[in-house]
């Protein structure tokens, strides 16, 4: 065959520029339409979620595991939240935050809340997430201090204002007075011997204590809720005027916090993890074993064991009538004011609601 009969075939196999262009252009058009389809997807779903912002009362540690874990695991996002959560700290006041409008919700103490509420300020508990006081007193027992009427005319470090109020009602009713030096914010006087006693938290300052070296058998500790003096402690709060805008997004905020606890206890390692990694960026020194015991000790004071009855002795986010009227009752008898004799209706306007959350955290 002579190459004069060749050329037709490569004629034939040969195609166009033209042949190929218009399947890639037909190519890129289904593609850029379906990133555009998933952008303004995108940007509708953040359309839609509401912004919030939840700033809590200290450092990041696992005292506050159930808030962070919640936004992690996306609980607040599948209530239609864009929740940011803020550190709290020695250098951020929360009731400011909430009164300047920087923040929708912070978590404080509901000692704290009653004392700081003000016509101005007029806080609300939209979620009663620590049910339970878990203040102590603790000393060592080389000074002889064994029970509260000991110690009458020691030296014992104690925090100040609203946290000290539980502590103040105690001594009254045992008719006795420490002499008391300011703790602030660590341990530092009673490890260095300057103090007889301290005060505690059974999931912080206690455990710091033991990992600076005392043994359990070594020390006198006195609870105060099994002195009679047991008086809720975090809550979620928000200004009455947050509520009454919308009711739902407090529920909502509750209930995924409440779901992040949850998660939390079935998942302790991820949430450790989790928890240090957010110290570290802020510079806030804590370690392994400190943030595990700190979540295992505070989680019975969130969510109870039932009782011999069956009856479980709160609600999970409630804080109870009883509860709120004792508390108040200890603060009108140990501090000056009346800021806080307002109706527990108003105070707790969610009501004793069982929080509409998973048991079985996923």
């Amino acid at each position: 065959m002579s190459s004069g009969d060749r050329l037709p075939t490569a004629r034939r196999r040969f195609r166009s520029p033209a042949a190929f262009v218009a399947p890639v252009l037909l190519f890129l058009l289904v593609a850029a339409a379906a990133f555009a389809a998933a952008s303004f997807a995108a940007e509708d779903a953040s359309k839609a979620l509401k912004k919030a912002s939840l700033t809590l009362h200290w450092y990041p540690q696992t005292q506050f595991a159930g808030y962070y874990m919640a936004r992690e695991k996306g609980f607040f996002a599948q209530r239609g939240i864009d929740m940011e959560i803020r550190r709290g700290g020695a250098d951020v006041d929360v009731v400011e935050e909430l009164r300047s409008g920087r923040t929708l919700f912070s978590t404080m103490f509901l000692t704290g809340a009653l004392r700081f509420r003000t016509e101005a300020i007029s806080l609300v508990n939209v979620g009663q997430i620590v049910n339970r006081s878990n203040l102590l007193i603790v000393a060592k027992k080389k000074s002889g201090i064994r029970t509260v009427k000991d110690l009458n005319g020691r030296k014992m470090s104690l925090w100040g204002d609203h946290f000290a109020g539980a502590y103040k009602k105690l001594f009254a009713a045992k008719g006795i007075w420490p002499v008391i030096r300011p703790q602030f914010f660590s341990v530092d006087l009673f490890l260095r011997g300057a103090v007889d006693a301290c005060n505690a938290m059974t999931y912080n300052e206690y455990v710091r204590i033991l990992q600076a070296g005392h043994r359990p058998d070594d020390l006198t500790v006195i609870s105060l809720r099994e002195e009679g003096y047991d008086f809720p402690e975090d809550g979620i709060y928000c200004l009455e005027a947050t509520w009454t805008s919308d009711p739902q997004l407090c529920r909502d905020v509750r209930d995924a916090s409440l779901e992040g606890w949850r998660y939390a206890a079935a998942h302790p390692d991820e949430a450790v993890d989790l928890i240090l990694k957010l110290a570290d960026e802020v510079g806030y020194t804590v370690n392994r074993l400190l943030l595990r015991s700190m979540l295992l000790s505070i989680l019975p004071s969130i969510f109870p064991e039932s009782s011999e009855s069956g009856v479980l002795p709160w609600v999970p986010g409630a804080l109870s009538r009883k509860s709120y009227e004792n508390t108040v009752a200890m603060m009108n008898e140990v501090f000056v004011g009346d800021q806080w004799n307002v109706s527990y209706d108003i105070f707790h306007p969610v009501g004793v609601e069982a929080a509409e959350v998973s048991p079985d955290a996923r």
